[in-house]
């Protein structure tokens, strides 16, 4: 793919590993929902439904291994866990913006594309 620039457009192990943990169909959801306040993890479950406790989880601790989220203990009887996005997960509003108009965008072609192969 050319990027209009001198440098080859080069996906390495790194960026494949960093865009599989961030892009997933749960952490789009959860950073989705903490971009509008922070939540506590049963407030996460609620809002996304579909996602199990273990998927949950595990989405959670990958996005704070990467610095998107982080988690809290907040003193409280029972003690509980609140998770906030952080600044360097703010960052990645605008680039999810961009690839979601895009998607908007391409996906009645998409489809159509879809479709077409399904009928071969």
């Amino acid at each position: 793919m050319d990027t209009g620039t001198d440098d080859p457009f080069v996906i390495s192990a790194p960026h494949r590993e960093l865009l599989d943990q961030v892009l997933d169909k749960w952490s789009l959801s959860v950073l989705n929902e903490l971009c509008e306040r922070p939540s506590r993890f049963n407030e996460l479950r609620r809002a996304i439904p579909e996602v199990t406790q273990k998927s949950l989880t595990a989405t959670l601790r990958r996005l704070e291994r990467n610095g998107v989220v982080c988690r809290t203990v907040v003193s409280s009887r029972p003690v509980a866990v609140e998770y906030r996005i952080t600044a360097l997960g703010k960052t990645l509003r605008d680039p999810i913006d961009v690839l979601l108009g895009w998607v908007d965008e391409k996906l009645p072609a998409i489809e159509k594309a879809r479709r077409e192969f399904d009928d071969e």
